[in-house]
């Protein structure tokens, strides 16, 4: 049963300050979300979503992007069970809650009862930062990909995908939402591969940008080439031009459960500083 709680709010531009005071507070576990208002604000037709509040207007305390994904920020006990009951009262309209753990793990107790089973349940994902240039060297034909390229690039993209979510990102518009943003991607320049006579060896894209941080995602190399320091070579590029070009910290998170590319990410130079939790649909 969910637990009576102060109500959440619906937010807007009015409290876009104190919405970036929130975020700007942890700008690495709140990369994402902050990336999205500093580019578009909180109306809901240019944010993709909505924008909850908890705490009077003047007080806010916490957040939660309702989007695609489904993002707590700074949620103690009663924020979440607040977004919980108006998660619960909308009905779920996006295909993940991810967060920091406990925050995420609260609200799925909560919803899992009206939402049902989920498709995937990622209890432990290391948040991962490093601020400095590796000491590894870095892959020299690991590249910002051209527009041209995308017909190049997106097959990778989309083995990627699959393999780390477990479903194509084909499902549903076919596809469509997906090509748009790897295209996007390579248009503001953060996509990054090295590739070899046409075949993509690795790649990974900046996702999120704020003045502090950005964060790293899509990191791939071809199954075919696995092994041969790819990984840690092309991070290393992709960390250096990071730093270099967007922001002073570079982040990612990744699965507890994938050794091998925890300790790629380790003898680039990240270490483990936060804990995030996935709830796949």
């Amino acid at each position: 049963m969910m637990l009576r709680t102060s109500a959440s709010r619906v937010l807007d531009d009015s409290d876009r300050e104190e919405v970036l005071a929130i975020l700007d507070a942890d700008p690495v576990a709140n990369v994402f979300v902050a990336s999205r208002v500093r580019a578009v604000g909180l109306s809901p037709g240019r944010l993709g979503g909505q924008m909850w509040g908890f705490g009077p207007r003047g007080a806010l305390t916490s957040l939660c992007y309702a989007g695609a994904n489904l993002v707590p920020v700074n949620a103690g006990p009663e924020a979440v069970n607040a977004f919980s009951e108006r998660a619960r009262r909308q009905g779920r309209r996006c295909s993940s809650i991810v967060g920091p753990a406990a925050a995420v793990a609260r609200m799925w107790e909560r919803l899992e009862p009206y939402w049902g089973a989920a498709r995937a349940t990622r209890w432990a994902q290391p948040v991962m930062v490093t601020r400095e240039k590796s000491e590894l060297p870095a892959d020299p034909l690991v590249r910002r990909v051209r527009p041209e390229e995308f017909p190049v690039l997106l097959p990778a993209c989309v083995a990627m995908f699959t393999e780390e979510v477990g479903i194509s990102p084909d499902t549903g518009d076919g596809g469509a939402l997906y090509r748009t943003r790897v295209a996007e991607l390579i248009r503001i320049g953060r996509s990054y591969a090295r590739i070899d006579d046409g075949t993509v060896v690795f790649k990974a894209e900046i996702g999120a940008v704020t003045p502090q941080a950005c964060q790293i995602q899509g990191v791939w190399v071809h199954p075919d080439l696995r092994g041969r320091g790819h990984a840690a070579a092309g991070m290393a590029a992709v960390v250096e031009q990071a730093l270099a070009c967007f922001a002073p910290i570079v982040t990612l998170y990744v699965n507890d459960y994938n050794a091998p590319a925890r300790a790629v990410y380790q003898k680039v130079g990240f270490t483990e500083v936060d804990t995030f939790m996935s709830v796949l649909f």
